[in-house]
């Protein structure tokens, strides 16, 4: 058994903005499950302690740079055993808003909030903070986390650490002049550290120090390797990679709360055994959308951050041809995110409200019920780390739409003939990377739609696949005692 702290900006359900919050959830219970002791950290925020039923005082820490004690507070996370601590900072956390800023943009504190949360762990992690507990791996997640192990690697005696790069492309850049202000060590300060093309990066000190760096898929791993989608760090990570400290260790999902068979936000349970009452969930969806109930039409959902990255821009101009065309098909739609994606589809929900179907923002139980209603699964991302929705869809029967791109590549198998002759395909792939690249794919989504035995079977072979954790928990156990 190992002790390990896990350290994430977002965990849900108590806060979510993206995958990250799963994982962060999901994964400390399946090690946890693996007999590791687990201790996950975040943020107080105001909208996770509001939830939390009962969160005691455990201690206070004095933190370089903050002006009163930080308190620690204890508390299990929902629906776990997990042992959950919260970082109490109320200047800091205690804000209404999301957990990086509101609708007006990012806080312009974030460096400094992090910062402190950073120092927070590392008190932790060097049994600093009278809680009589230290962590042997600090395992750290994304930018917000990246000055943890840069800041232990300044000590001799220390538990080792282990970086996972959920999304390089956000990486909490800032200048020189926030780096001398948050009094950050000097030493800190070179190319070999977290200076960034003259700025400083928090994510490049997970990537320069940790002991172990890990992303969330093998494919992605390697395309963060060349300069297409390094973001400047590619050789660094290169370099990393040839030295076997950068591993691609694909995501699980809570099977859990992703099960068709048990779950209470769908409007009719189903399995694979019992495959046909899934038709039941599409009738309700089209229903309670205010689509019409056509048994017939292809369903198509789509749930994702209305960003370019998820190639949102390229489903709509995609969606539109094949309406304009008379194809019979309908889209389910939920998301926020670039006004001008938002508005697109609203526009598009105009031209054709009988096939456009739209809500913005996010609601975990209309988020069950499209993976449940729903025929095939939108998800074209530009590039994609890892990815948690295909996995939902593959678990629901609802076939992927995916770019052949990280975590997508590695968990979608093309229903081209010689696959679902052999019985391996689970969805549709496609390598392109134009809007006809992807019409062209939903056209092949459509022509397969039109012979059910044979959709059927891809169904069933998409239900039958473990997106459990069990063997990406074993792989994060064998690393820990790797280096440890």
């Amino acid at each position: 058994m190992r002790k390990i702290l896990f350290a994430s900006s977002e965990v849900a359900p108590l806060v979510k903005t993206g995958g990250l919050a799963d994982v962060s959830a999901s994964l400390p219970a399946a090690l946890a499950e693996n007999h590791q002791d687990v201790r996950i950290i975040m943020p107080a925020y105001r909208s996770a302690v509001s939830q939390l039923k009962k969160a005691e005082t455990v201690a206070e820490i004095n933190v370089n740079g903050y002006g009163e004690p930080v308190r620690i507070l204890q508390a299990t996370l929902p629906g776990t055993s997990v042992c959950f601590w919260l970082v109490d900072a109320p200047d800091f956390f205690d804000r209404d808003g999301g957990p990086y800023g509101n609708r007006d943009g990012d806080w312009p504190d974030n460096p400094a909030r992090f910062t402190l949360f950073c120092r927070v762990v590392v008190a932790i992690a060097l049994n600093q903070a009278g809680l009589h507990w230290q962590p042997d791996i600090v395992h750290c997640h994304d930018w917000q986390t990246g000055l943890i192990p840069a800041l232990l690697s300044l000590q001799s005696q220390r538990p080792k650490t282990v970086f996972t790069i959920h999304n390089l492309a956000y990486q909490g850049i800032f200048d020189r002049q926030v780096f001398d202000r948050l009094d950050l060590p000097d030493v800190l300060w070179r190319m070999e550290g977290l200076e960034y093309w003259g700025q400083w990066s928090f994510m490049k000190g997970g990537l320069a120090y940790a002991d172990q760096l890990t992303t969330v898929s093998p494919t992605y791993a390697q395309e963060i390797c060349t300069p297409e989608f390094g973001y400047g760090l590619a050789g660094l990570l290169a370099w990393r990679y040839e030295q076997g400290e950068l591993t691609g260790i694909v995501n699980g999902i809570d099977t859990e709360q992703w099960n068709p068979a048990t779950d209470s936000a769908i409007n009719q349970p189903y399995s694979a055994a019992k495959i046909r009452l899934k038709a039941a969930n599409k009738s309700a969806l089209q229903q309670d959308c205010g689509l019409p109930v056509s048994p017939k039409t292809l369903l198509i959902g789509l749930i994702s951050r209305l960003v370019e990255q998820k190639g949102i821009d390229h489903s709509i101009a995609a969606i539109r041809t094949l309406l304009e065309e008379q194809a019979d098909i309908q889209l389910v739609c939920l998301g926020a995110g670039q006004p001008e994606l938002e508005f697109a589809l609203q526009e598009l929900r105009a031209h054709y409200p009988d096939k456009v179907a739209l809500q913005i923002g996010y609601n975990e139980a209309l988020a069950h019920q499209i993976e449940a209603g729903a025929d095939a699964f939108l998800m074209p991302s530009r590039f994609e780390p890892c990815g948690l929705n295909q996995l939902y869809s593959l678990r629901y029967g609802t076939l992927p739409i995916v770019r052949k791109t990280g975590g997508l590549a590695d968990t979608v198998i093309d229903a081209s003939d010689e696959n679902r002759k052999n019985h391996t395909a689970t969805g549709f792939v496609f390598a392109g990377t134009t809007v006809s690249d992807l019409t062209a794919t939903l056209r092949r989504v459509m022509d397969l739609y039109d012979h059910p035995r044979l959709w059927r079977r891809v169904m069933l072979t998409a239900m039958l696949q473990d997106v459990s954790w069990a063997s990406s928990a074993a792989q994060y156990v064998n690393l820990y005692q790797k280096i440890n």
